[in-house]
């Protein structure tokens, strides 16, 4: 079986947001699938995707505040700020954390382990809902 979907996410604040149960909730197919891939292709390039804790809020918090500083809005030397001075930043953490993901499928589940989900990194102040091509195969 090959399944290709657009799902759209709800717009969230800046951060990182465990989006799990709302792709998994945008295909019913995934319950059929014995052994399979779910490859997740995020069609922005001022957010990221990313798999990490995903029972402490307190990683979330701390990934965010560690990107901040590692690559501070309003850098002097940056250019590319005419969507405002989190534009260019964006850009650059979306790059460090890239925008797809490949995820095993096993009876009709994500195969994540214990403690993991999925991230939406949403790098923009004013970002609106995020894309996400996902394509199913097993």
């Amino acid at each position: 079986m090959w399944l290709q979907r657009t799902i759209s996410l709800k717009p969230r604040s800046r951060g990182f947001h465990l989006v799990d149960e709302e792709i998994v909730s945008a295909l019913p197919e995934l319950a059929k699938v014995e052994m399979g891939m779910l490859h997740l292709w995020l069609l922005h390039t001022s957010a990221s995707l990313s798999i990490n804790e995903n029972a402490d809020p307190l990683v979330r918090g701390d990934l965010e505040a560690f990107l901040r500083r590692l690559v501070p809005d309003d850098t002097s030397y940056f250019k590319h700020t005419y969507e405002g001075p989190d534009d260019m930043t964006a850009h650059v953490k979306a790059s460090l954390l890239g925008v797809q993901l490949s995820v095993p499928v096993t009876k009709g589940r994500l195969a994540t382990g214990t403690w993991q989900g999925i991230y939406l990194g949403e790098h923009r102040e004013d970002a609106g809902s995020r894309r996400v091509l996902a394509t199913l195969q097993g």
